[in-house]
């Protein structure tokens, strides 16, 4: 008889957090910060732990692990991310408007947290086993911002109609992701945000008719 196969372990993404407050908060905020300092597989547990002031068995009494960690520091901030974005976007009725906001929404929080931009740029992208959940769980709600307002930029006639929404999508997404991690790679210091408009008049001059 067969034994059957080990299940494959998983990282899940909670779309809340479990728990909430002041310790749990700078418990994810101090993993922000050490991971991006020290690189994900270099720092341990115990340097978290130190940076938020709390044991290191307090760690442990709200996650299973380190990889654990990673993922609910990253989702949080994720979360709060899309909801502004949400929020912001529901308000602007020019789908041109709504994609400027996004670019500018996107520069603006991850040149406001260098660190946050470190982990997402570098530490997540280390491993197939982090991206792969994140991208399935959180990239599409982003990708369905974007394609929404290109969708909508279609039907009202002010975007080229022969343009695959999915592909103009991933051409939005990738020309802002290759600023912020040219910006985490650069060693001199300018404001993010402040080339937004640039990136959306590239992508906009391609969309509009």
């Amino acid at each position: 008889m067969r034994a059957p196969e080990p299940r494959r372990s998983r990282i899940k993404i909670s779309h809340k957090p479990r728990v909430s407050g002041d310790k749990y908060q700078r418990i994810l905020d101090a993993a922000i910060s050490v991971f991006a300092e020290k690189g994900f597989y270099v720092a341990r547990v115990s340097d978290v732990a130190e940076r938020a002031s709390v044991a290191d068995g307090t760690i442990y009494l709200y996650f299973r692990n380190k990889e654990e960690l990673l993922m609910t520091a990253i989702n949080s901030a994720f979360a709060a991310f899309m909801s502004r974005a949400r929020t912001e976007l529901e308000a602007i009725a020019s789908p041109a408007g709504k994609l400027r906001r996004l670019a500018l929404l996107h520069l603006e929080t991850l040149g406001s947290n260098r660190e946050l931009a470190i982990v997402l740029q570098m530490e997540l992208r280390q491993s197939v086993r982090f991206l792969v959940p994140f991208s399935q769980q959180h990239m599409v709600e982003y990708f369905g911002l974007v394609r929404a307002a290109i969708a909508e930029g279609q039907k009202q006639g002010v975007f080229r109609s022969e343009l695959h929404e999915k592909i103009a999508a991933n051409c939005f997404f990738g020309a802002i992701d290759e600023m912020v991690t040219s910006w985490v790679l650069d060693e001199t210091f300018y404001p993010l945000s402040d080339v937004a408009d640039s990136v959306a008049d590239i992508i906009l001059s391609g969309l509009e008719r």
